[in-house]
């Protein structure tokens, strides 16, 4: 077997951007031969992708998908580097294909599908990324909502919670559910409820509001700021936001008047909102 050098495979790490790793590997493969390594990396797909893969990809779809029984539901952002490839049947099938995949892992999919990946890269010829996914799995009584908005453009997970079996059954609180998934999407909240708020954070806008009011006396100052700080959680915080069918209610007094209608106590376990490329 022909002795396989550094200097060799860095060789064809240059010629094909390919890693390290995987360039050794072909080279062992094709006993030392440049040429029958470079066409094994472009038969696998890792010579195409690597050269694809300093391309700008911040097209393409976000999708999801549930298991039968609704307990099971993923998100999926696959990205693409033009709106052409993103409406494109090869694009989108595979697209689908890995939201389904995403309901069996909570690690990063693009770890387990680059392969697939590779292989669609040099079908298509574009850069594709699956730049992140998430899977919620039901943690008590209660139902997932998930929701794909503008033809993939954001997507939105929502686990509700309420205290009665029935309740998950009853329409009215599917409807409460949509209403809330269909609200995040539209009002982007960063954070579910205030404790969820990074301290830094909020020391900083505490800064900030003290600053804008220097001069009046100290207790003008802490009724200020704690007004300005009740502000910044309603536009940041899920709970806090006015609702956008609703402006009146607060997504927190929406779940307190459905779920009195209701006869049950209805809360947000969580959420998670993709917006593509951002």
């Amino acid at each position: 077997m022909a002795e396989i050098s550094a200097e060799l495979v860095k060789t064809l790490r240059e010629a094909t951007n390919v890693s390290m790793m995987e360039c050794k590997r072909a080279l062992i493969e094709a006993e030392g031969d440049m040429e029958k390594a470079t066409r094994l990396l472009r038969e696998r797909g890792m010579a195409v992708a690597a050269k694809k893969a300093s391309r700008t990809a911040n097209q393409g779809l976000i999708l999801s998908s549930s298991s039968p029984d609704g307990n099971m539901v993923s998100l999926v952002e696959v990205n693409c580097e033009t709106d052409f490839v993103a409406r494109n049947p090869g694009f989108i099938a595979f697209a689908q294909d890995l939201s389904k995949r995403a309901l069996a892992t909570d690690g990063a999919l693009a770890d387990a599908v680059q392969a697939e990946v590779n292989a669609k890269i040099a079908e298509i010829g574009e850069n594709i990324v699956v730049r992140r996914n998430a899977r919620y799995t039901l943690q008590g009584t209660g139902l997932i909502q998930n929701y794909i908005h503008l033809g993939g453009k954001v997507g939105v997970l929502l686990e509700i919670a309420c205290q009665k079996p029935e309740t998950v059954r009853n329409p009215a609180f599917v409807e409460v559910s949509r209403d809330v998934v269909l609200h995040v999407a539209a009002a982007n909240p960063r954070y579910l409820n205030s404790d969820e708020v990074n301290p830094a954070e909020l020391q900083a806008e505490r800064e900030i509001y003290a600053k804008q009011v220097v001069g009046k006396p100290p207790q003008i100052v802490d009724k200020i700021v704690d007004g300005k700080i009740k502000k910044f959680y309603q536009e940041i915080c899920l709970i806090d936001q006015a609702f956008v069918k609703e402006p009146k209610l607060s997504i927190r007094a929406l779940l307190e008047e459905k779920g009195k209608a209701i006869g049950d106590s209805l809360t947000i376990r969580r959420f998670v909102r993709y917006q593509l490329g951002v």
